[in-house]
């Protein structure tokens, strides 16, 4: 829960103490310039708000959130305690906390603050105050949103209706001009189909996307980045009532914006990937091919910015191979399998779900293709590989010693008939062996072990040995081991 992934929100107070306090090297008058001296609070009050839409642009989260806290200390010298301005610097810090660093406790501490000072600032002189009516309007709109983060869906409703109530009195009293209202109705309906969605009620959610897509395309335009988030929550939607062709159609359209707008290769490929995702999901054959399209899409975007040996990647490639698998192109997902082993191994290590997960599709592979004995020693496989990875080098080579083999650290990584299943005892280790994930591999080896092909042969008798110091040849050179049988 989001409860426990944040910090407990402190006091806005320490946060305003923290943002004014300076420190020794600050206090320098030479650092500062001359300007910056002689600017009166209201001046670096301006200055803060313009630095923090800057920093926002720009993508320095922390830098905006930073400024916003400091706007929040200048507000309270500028205009004390019970201002509106004061509140309008707590809904805009609110605001940032959530959409710059996803913090929903912090910002729904800051909007009630701002909601509590609003309460006594809605009096004369203010009562006739547009700015604060559109403060309130933002106020209610972020408390919403906050709330809705946190899962509170019934408050979170509530402040939104109150958003929306309050911007169509203003505009019917001509406080506010129809773009204005045109934009808030935007994000006030986006945030109503994500409180639907967020109960999986679906079917309630849709009009609401379609209704903010609608608003935005007529304040931005069609092309803007922001339908960007609206398509793909209405494609959401449309996929969990089963509106597959309208799902994939939104998304293109999504990511075609995205791609219009310089992209960078990680975004190019989040947004190729969810065409692809959506494309599979559909299960139907025609759009196989775009799922073939957008998924060499995203991997090429990848392989380009990071290579074919990065988590991501693997991935994405992994799930294009159960994609290759569920359409009947078994052996070219066993083929790509096959070459990503090695770099799983690499980024994610020998004892990882990853691992353990590429193993038991290629042992289906062989099983799909009636490859029985494959199959078995994919899941069986005798390996020194991963007892070295679950104990120590040093413990690996004396245990080497113990079994009368004499052979350095490469060695030791090299497989042997010593060891127990690669798939079984990676999911064994990960899980435990009651785990249903284990316990369905133990199965399938159980079954495996008792094909005809893959039955054990019985063990023929030892042959007599040779009088010592017989004249045959030897096979074996004094000190070292004979090496182990090929797989």
């Amino acid at each position: 829960m989001q409860e426990s992934q944040e910090a407990h929100p402190s006091n806005p107070l320490d946060e305003v103490v923290a943002a004014v306090s300076i420190t020794p090297a600050q206090k320098t008058p030479s650092q500062l310039p001359q300007t910056a001296l002689l600017q009166t609070p209201r001046e670096k009050l301006h200055l803060c708000e313009e630095k923090a839409k800057s920093y926002s642009s720009r993508h320095e989260d922390r830098k905006a959130v930073q400024e916003l806290v400091r706007c929040v200390a200048l507000a309270r010298i500028c205009y004390g305690d019970c201002h509106w301005k004061l509140a309008e610097a707590h809904v805009n810090l609110a605001r940032g906390y959530l959409q710059l660093k996803g913090l929903s406790l912090q910002a729904k501490q800051h909007a009630e603050k701002a909601k509590e000072i609003l309460t006594n600032a809605i009096m004369p002189p203010y009562n006739d105050n547009t700015d604060v009516f559109k403060c309130s309007v933002e106020l209610f709109h972020t408390l919403g949103r906050a709330l809705l983060s946190l899962q509170k869906f019934k408050d979170a409703a509530e402040n939104l209706t109150k958003a929306e109530r309050l911007s169509k009195e203003l505009l019917q009293c001509g406080r506010i001009i129809k773009e204005e209202w045109t934009e808030i109705q935007a994000r006030t309906k986006l945030s109503f189909a994500q409180v639907y969605q967020g109960q999986k009620k679906s079917k309630e959610a849709l009009p609401y996307y379609q209704e903010a897509l609608e608003y935005i395309e007529t304040s931005r335009g069609g092309n803007s980045l922001e339908c960007v988030p609206i398509l793909r929550g209405l494609a959401g939607a449309e996929q969990a009532l089963g509106f597959h062709d309208t799902s994939i159609d939104h998304l293109i359209q999504a990511h075609l914006i995205v791609l219009s707008g310089k992209p960078s290769p990680e975004e190019a490929t989040a947004s190729a990937h969810c065409v692809a995702r959506a494309a599979v999901t559909s299960g139907r054959p025609e759009h196989r091919g775009v799922a073939e399209q957008y998924f060499q899409e995203s991997m090429t975007n990848l392989k380009a910015a990071e290579g074919m040996g990065k988590a991501k990647f693997l991935s994405i490639q992994d799930e294009y191979c159960h994609f290759l698998h569920v359409t009947g192109h078994e052996e070219k997902a066993a083929s790509i399998l096959r070459e990503s082993l090695q770099s799983k191994v690499g980024v994610f290590g020998d004892l990882s779900p990853e691992v353990a997960e590429t193993y038991r599709l290629l042992s289906g592979a062989d099983l799909a293709q009636g490859n029985h004995s494959g199959a078995h020693r994919k899941l069986k496989k005798l390996s020194w590989t991963k007892v070295v990875v679950a104990c120590s080098q040093r413990v690996a080579r004396g245990w080497s010693k113990v079994v009368g083999e004499s052979r350095g650290v490469a060695q030791d990584r090299a497989p042997t008939a010593l060891g127990s299943s690669e798939c079984l005892q990676i999911q064994t280790l990960l899980y435990g062996p009651q785990d249903k994930r284990a316990l369905a591999t133990q199965q399938s080896v159980d079954a495996l072990s008792k094909a005809p092909e893959t039955a054990v042969k019985p063990k023929q008798s030892p042959k007599a040995k040779p009088a010592f110091c017989t004249g045959g040849p030897q096979n074996t050179v004094l000190g070292k081991a004979r090496p182990p049988a090929a797989d």
